[in-house]
Protein backbone atom coordinates (compact mmCIF):
# COMPACT_ATOMS: atom_id res chain seq x y z
CA UNK A 1 0.00 0.00 0.00
CA UNK A 2 0.91 3.55 -1.00
CA UNK A 3 1.10 6.02 1.76
CA UNK A 4 0.34 9.11 0.81
CA UNK A 5 -0.64 12.41 2.82
CA UNK A 6 -1.21 15.82 1.78
CA UNK A 7 -2.68 18.14 4.51
CA UNK A 8 -6.27 19.30 3.29
CA UNK A 9 -6.21 21.87 6.59
CA UNK A 10 -9.79 20.07 7.64
CA UNK A 11 -8.54 20.84 11.36
CA UNK A 12 -10.02 17.63 12.61
CA UNK A 13 -6.80 16.40 13.78
CA UNK A 14 -7.05 19.59 16.26
CA UNK A 15 -10.74 19.30 16.97
CA UNK A 16 -13.59 17.08 17.49
CA UNK A 17 -12.42 14.25 19.94
CA UNK A 18 -10.33 14.23 23.12
CA UNK A 19 -6.73 13.30 23.19
CA UNK A 20 -3.64 14.05 24.72
CA UNK A 21 -0.90 16.59 22.86
CA UNK A 22 2.33 15.14 25.10
CA UNK A 23 4.89 17.71 25.07
CA UNK A 24 8.98 17.18 24.74
CA UNK A 25 11.07 19.99 26.08
CA UNK A 26 11.88 21.25 23.09
CA UNK A 27 8.03 21.77 22.66
CA UNK A 28 7.82 23.60 25.96
CA UNK A 29 11.20 26.09 25.27
CA UNK A 30 9.54 26.51 21.46
CA UNK A 31 6.37 27.01 22.56
CA UNK A 32 7.11 29.33 25.92
CA UNK A 33 9.52 31.61 23.56
CA UNK A 34 7.30 31.85 20.99
CA UNK A 35 4.75 33.39 23.52
CA UNK A 36 6.78 35.07 25.60
CA UNK A 37 6.62 33.45 28.21
CA UNK A 38 8.49 31.75 30.94
CA UNK A 39 8.49 27.51 30.82
CA UNK A 40 6.59 27.66 34.02
CA UNK A 41 4.00 30.48 32.74
CA UNK A 42 3.32 28.22 29.56
CA UNK A 43 2.75 25.16 31.65
CA UNK A 44 0.67 27.13 33.72
CA UNK A 45 -1.65 28.78 31.59
CA UNK A 46 -1.68 25.82 28.21
CA UNK A 47 -1.17 22.60 29.79
CA UNK A 48 -2.63 19.66 31.56
CA UNK A 49 -0.67 17.34 33.71
CA UNK A 50 -1.47 14.02 33.17
CA UNK A 51 -0.68 11.71 35.97
CA UNK A 52 1.16 8.06 35.02
CA UNK A 53 2.05 7.23 38.94
CA UNK A 54 5.74 8.67 40.09
CA UNK A 55 5.56 11.52 37.44
CA UNK A 56 3.68 13.84 35.27
CA UNK A 57 3.75 14.05 31.30
CA UNK A 58 2.54 17.77 30.31
CA UNK A 59 -0.09 17.67 27.45
CA UNK A 60 -1.71 20.81 25.77
CA UNK A 61 -5.36 21.90 27.45
CA UNK A 62 -8.28 21.33 24.73
CA UNK A 63 -11.45 23.33 24.90
CA UNK A 64 -14.69 22.09 26.19
CA UNK A 65 -15.68 21.12 23.04
CA UNK A 66 -12.38 18.73 22.55
CA UNK A 67 -10.77 21.44 20.17
CA UNK A 68 -6.90 22.65 21.15
CA UNK A 69 -5.83 25.32 23.03
CA UNK A 70 -4.50 26.93 20.60
CA UNK A 71 -6.82 26.25 17.41
CA UNK A 72 -8.70 29.50 16.30
CA UNK A 73 -11.25 29.52 12.91
CA UNK A 74 -8.04 30.44 11.01
CA UNK A 75 -5.75 27.22 12.09
CA UNK A 76 -3.34 26.37 14.32
CA UNK A 77 -2.31 30.50 16.46
CA UNK A 78 1.23 28.61 17.32
CA UNK A 79 1.80 27.00 13.95
CA UNK A 80 5.71 28.00 13.29
CA UNK A 81 5.99 26.78 16.96
CA UNK A 82 3.81 23.87 16.78
CA UNK A 83 4.51 20.67 18.78
CA UNK A 84 6.40 18.04 17.24
CA UNK A 85 3.56 15.28 17.92
CA UNK A 86 1.19 17.74 15.55
CA UNK A 87 4.05 18.23 12.99
CA UNK A 88 4.80 13.97 12.54
CA UNK A 89 0.87 13.39 12.15
CA UNK A 90 -0.29 10.96 10.64
CA UNK A 91 3.06 9.19 10.22
CA UNK A 92 2.70 8.09 14.36
CA UNK A 93 3.49 4.47 15.67
CA UNK A 94 -0.27 3.26 15.75
CA UNK A 95 -1.71 4.54 12.83
CA UNK A 96 1.58 3.40 10.45
CA UNK A 97 1.96 0.11 11.94
CA UNK A 98 -0.53 -1.69 9.28
CA UNK A 99 -2.48 -0.88 5.82
CA UNK A 100 -5.14 -1.60 8.33
CA UNK A 101 -4.73 1.28 10.78
CA UNK A 102 -3.63 3.30 8.31
CA UNK A 103 -6.69 2.67 5.99
CA UNK A 104 -9.04 3.34 9.69
CA UNK A 105 -7.09 6.66 9.48
CA UNK A 106 -8.28 7.16 6.53
CA UNK A 107 -11.65 7.71 7.74
CA UNK A 108 -11.28 10.43 9.74
CA UNK A 109 -8.67 12.10 8.18
CA UNK A 110 -9.27 13.32 4.15
CA UNK A 111 -5.71 14.60 3.61
CA UNK A 112 -4.69 10.58 3.89
CA UNK A 113 -4.54 9.21 0.73
CA UNK A 114 -3.63 12.23 -1.71
CA UNK A 115 -0.64 14.07 -2.06
CA UNK A 116 2.67 12.85 -2.52
CA UNK A 117 4.09 8.91 -1.55
CA UNK A 118 6.53 8.74 1.84
CA UNK A 119 8.53 6.28 1.70
CA UNK A 120 9.09 3.63 4.31
CA UNK A 121 11.96 5.11 5.10
CA UNK A 122 10.75 9.01 5.61
CA UNK A 123 7.63 7.56 7.65
CA UNK A 124 10.40 5.27 10.00
CA UNK A 125 12.48 8.79 10.43
CA UNK A 126 9.55 10.69 11.43
CA UNK A 127 8.45 7.68 14.09
CA UNK A 128 11.89 7.64 14.55
CA UNK A 129 12.00 10.77 15.48
CA UNK A 130 8.89 11.04 17.84
CA UNK A 131 10.48 8.25 19.74
CA UNK A 132 13.70 10.16 20.60
CA UNK A 133 12.18 13.19 21.88
CA UNK A 134 12.58 13.46 25.46
CA UNK A 135 9.04 14.16 26.88
CA UNK A 136 8.75 17.09 29.36
CA UNK A 137 8.28 14.99 32.97
CA UNK A 138 7.35 16.48 36.28
CA UNK A 139 8.44 14.09 39.15
CA UNK A 140 6.02 14.21 42.37
CA UNK A 141 7.50 14.93 45.40
CA UNK A 142 7.13 12.00 47.25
Amino acid sequence: MEYRFECQRCLYCCSKEPGYVFLSKSDVKGLSSFLALSEEEFIDIYCRKIDYGFYYMVSLKEKDNYDCIFLSPSGCKVYPARPHQCGTYPFWKGICDSDVSWKEEMTRCPGIGKGRVYSKKEIDELIRSSEESESYIIFKNH
